[in-house]
């Protein structure tokens, strides 16, 4: 999306973090989200004990500052915050309870994440940063190489490296980490962290909005149920087989692994004891990141498994809605033919047109075969008098239309519309009227063109003849405008 004036005001006034951002109570809304949703990583609270949290929260306020600083009670600010004018919290009931519950939108938690990168930080590190991209950059190079010989070339390379790197260990040179590049690589691993929580929560409400399509188009379907199936399976196996699906089932395998479980659990407890991390006061919360990894994890795929019971309650109920209406159509057979058992009907009851079958092969069927013979006369083709005049096929006109489009889209970088009548004077007409026709059929990805019937306004030109003579051309019609799109 580019960063125009057009699209940055949309997001102005739709997007829901760029809401949070402009509001009165932009204060309380982010802090208290940040404390009860954010910083314990919870997922989903309940309203009694949201409206309790509130309510404590609004009490301490007007404690400190004013009386009558938030007069509203806290369930009326909750569910202020849950409309969808709003959009900063998700109100939702969960199958298994009649109780209201709550949960942090992902647009929300990226204007309380912006937020929380405003406040200045005493260490800064760089080093970390790089080394990831240059590591992310040789990884993209190596893995992206099809030849075996180079890749034979860069492992042997790597296991140079490390057996010099064995040998300098064995000699007793063992490079270390000092402090700052300590701090530096935890920042950096803190950071990131907690970004891929805040992707859980967008991960997660995609798969939401793709099983909200679903739950609309099964209430509004009146077709077929195969057809139904094979649209909504598409979508579903589109969204699976996507960048951000397979990316998602990549990092869910990995989590997965016992093994790698308790691998971070060891460097987790290795690092977090280290001094110059005990130096930086971490969130207690680190020590068990990677189980609230997993609990994020499963809040996605408990969403995806909402999605199947969907599809497996659609199943159900045509099934038996078919099998129904089968039932209903054989009693009133049964009904009728029990009518008729004592009374049957004279005359011809029934009547079959034929018993055997007709096969009509396509092998069988003629050849086409034309109506009429051409007949092809063998005479000699002599050469003709050139006495036509030939300056007719020289006086054609061409417009170049994909030059006057792009005239059009220089004219609107710098403004969103432009009117004909500006345009022909940037740039006058050179082929006269079919050249301004021309520009009336004109319409692209990048512009609109809007007719403007209750104004009129007057275009001239100039055209020199055969003869060298000018000759002033001008029309009246409507005002015609190109609007740039956003």
């Amino acid at each position: 999306m580019s960063l125009d004036y057009a699209s940055l005001n949309a997001l102005r006034s739709h997007h829901p973090a760029w809401r949070l951002l402009r509001s009165d109570h932009a204060p309380l809304v982010a802090g208290f989200l940040h404390r009860v949703f954010i910083t314990p990583n919870l997922r989903v609270i309940a309203a009694a004990d949201l409206i309790e949290a509130l309510e404590d929260e609004l009490y301490v306020l007007r404690d400190q500052f004013a009386e009558n600083l938030f007069p509203k009670p806290a369930q009326e600010y909750l569910n202020e915050w849950a409309h969808p004018d709003k959009g900063w919290l998700r109100k939702f009931y969960r199958q298994d309870s009649d109780e209201v519950q709550f949960d942090l939108t992902p647009a929300a938690e990226k204007a309380i994440v912006w937020l929380d990168s405003l406040t200045e930080r005493h260490f800064v590190g760089t080093e970390s940063r790089l080394l990831t991209l240059f590591a992310l950059l040789k990884q993209i190079s190596e893995y992206s190489e099809a030849d075996p010989q180079k890749r034979i070339a860069e492992l042997q390379q790597k296991r140079q490296e490390i057996d010099r790197e064995i040998a300098r260990v064995q000699a007793g040179d063992v490079p270390v980490l000092d402090d700052t590049a300590l701090k530096d690589r935890f920042q950096q691993f803190t950071q990131i962290a907690r970004e891929l929580l805040s992707d859980f929560r967008e991960v997660e409400h995609n798969f939401r909005l793709l099983d909200r399509r679903v739950r609309e188009r099964i209430a509004l379907w009146e077709g077929g149920k195969g057809a139904l199936l094979a649209e909504i399976m598409g979508e579903h196996d589109a969204i699976g087989d996507s960048d951000q699906g397979r990316s998602f089932r990549a990092f869910w395998d990995f989590l997965l692994s016992g093994r790698r479980q308790e691998e971070l659990s060891g460097l987790l407890e290795q690092v977090l004891g280290l001094p110059a991390v005990r130096e930086l006061q971490p969130d207690a919360r680190l020590r068990r990141i990677h189980y609230d990894w997993l609990e994020a994890g499963e809040h996605t795929q408990r969403t995806v498994a909402q999605l199947s019971q969907q599809l497996r309650r659609f199943l159900d109920d045509k099934a038996w809605l078919e099998n129904r209406r089968i039932m209903d159509i054989l009693r009133g057979i049964e009904t009728k033919a029990l009518a008729l058992r004592d009374t049957p009907p004279g005359g011809e009851l029934m009547t079959v047109a034929d018993t055997v079958p007709q096969f009509d092969l396509p092998l069988e069927r003629p050849l086409y075969s034309p109506a009429i013979k051409p007949q092809i006369s063998d005479i000699r083709i002599e050469n003709g008098e050139d006495s036509l005049d030939a300056s007719a096929l020289y006086a054609q006109i061409y417009i170049d239309k994909a030059q006057l489009a792009k005239h059009v889209r220089q004219s609107l970088q710098n403004r969103t519309q432009i009117s004909l009548k500006e345009l022909i004077e940037r740039a006058p007409l050179q082929q006269g009227l079919a050249e301004l026709i021309s520009y009336l059929q004109l319409g692209g990805e990048s512009f609109n063109t809007l007719v403007v019937e209750d104004s009129r306004e007057q275009i001239v030109w100039t055209l020199v003849d055969a003869d060298r003579q000018i000759h002033h051309k001008r029309v009246t019609m409507p005002r015609v405008i190109f609007l740039r799109k956003a």
